[in-house]
């Protein structure tokens, strides 16, 4: 089989691919591509929409999983050249600016930042602190990255349009901020360090992973540093507010310690007790996350663009439920058709790298 996903590679030096990784990265995708992609945006489960500054709801946990998934596949695979790490990540900065470019490619309002472009920064950043540090260095750099971060946000209010992240966004990117704000970006410039810390604390759930001892050992030191994790950003929440917008510092925390306790739980089931069928369909996106992702924003792009995507669901979804319950149906068959192209791809074992 070819080698999997732009992002991550098979463990042969130390620890046996583990199921569970993809079919948690699989379940992410799938969530991320669900809660994009509403029939209809002003219609949509609270669970299922951002949180709207303060606070956290199950859409805001997407992104900071995936990359925090991003720092377990470092740490679980080979120490990769500098070179390919920089191709690698600009090859998906480069994916993240073709994203937010097509189908009009305005390059006057484009968007510099975004998704792709945050996990190539964290992916090259984190990638090269795993190369160059040991573990204890690489705590540090978590530890520094929060706390500078926090630092600079303490200086002004946490509003939405005078916080210094936001500011900073204004003043460097203008108009290529994100389309929807006009005046910052939720993946921004200096909201990026503590999404590094994000990515390192990955790396330490794999260095957890790639312990010479029993699974369920290892099981269990994900579970307690994934608890340890939510209290402390439970208790900096206090402080400084849990925030995706702003990937505060307890944000980042909070979110890794709930990615810990899932991980955990996904390895005892699948690795450990062998419920791998039940979750096939996961880790089969979790495989090809990339090209989901992709594929995911691009059709929908052009379905609209074409004027499309309107008319499918007010014809074909829009009548079969209440609005809410026909804006769900509408995105979970668009997973289905995200599920259905990566199942294509692996049957014909076709996995994308860079």
């Amino acid at each position: 089989m070819t080698q999997p996903t732009l992002l991550t590679q098979p463990t042969t030096f130390a620890t046996p691919r583990l199921a569970s990784l993809d079919a948690f990265r699989g379940a992410t995708i799938a969530l991320m591509v669900l809660v994009n992609n509403p029939g209809d945006g002003a219609h949509a489960y609270a669970p299922l929409q951002h949180a709207q500054w303060h606070g956290w709801t199950i859409t805001d946990a997407v992104f900071p999983s995936f990359l925090w998934i991003v720092g377990v596949s470092i740490a679980l695979s080979r120490p990769k050249p500098a070179a390919q790490v920089v191709r690698r990540a600009a090859i998906i900065f480069a994916l993240g600016l073709l994203v937010y470019a097509f189908p009009h490619f305005n390059l006057s309002t484009q968007r510099i930042l975004g998704v792709l472009q945050r996990i190539a920064i964290c992916y090259l950043i984190a990638a090269m602190i795993y190369r160059w540090f040991g573990v204890r260095a690489q705590i540090a750099w978590i530890a520094g990255l929060l706390a500078v971060y926090w630092l600079l946000m303490a200086q002004m209010p946490l509003d939405v349009e005078g916080n210094f992240a936001h500011r900073i966004d204004r003043i460097v990117l203008g108009a290529h901020n994100y389309h929807s704000t006009k005046t910052w970006d939720p993946e921004g410039i200096v909201s990026t360090l503590p999404s590094v810390a994000t990515a390192l604390l990955g790396l330490m759930a794999g260095h957890i992973l790639r312990l010479k001892r029993e699974l369920s050992e290892r099981t269990a030191w994900l579970f307690t540093a994934g608890n340890i994790l939510i209290a402390a950003g439970l208790i900096c929440d206090i402080w400084l507010p849990i925030n995706k917008k702003l990937w505060t510092s307890s944000f980042a925390l909070f979110m890794a310690g709930l990615d810990f306790v899932l991980l955990a739980s996904f390895v005892w089931l699948i690795d450990h007790l062998g419920k791998q069928r039940y979750v096939r369909p996961l880790v089969i996106m979790g495989m090809n996350s990339i090209t989901v992702y992709m594929a995911s924003e691009l059709i929908d792009e052009a379905l609209s663009a074409l004027g499309w995507r309107e008319a499918i669901y007010r014809a074909v979804f829009a009548p079969l439920a209440s609005p809410v319950n026909a804006s769900l149906l509408y995105g979970l068959a668009y997973v289905a058709l995200m599920y259905a192209i990566a199942y294509g791809m692996y049957k014909r074992n076709w996995f994308w790298r860079a």
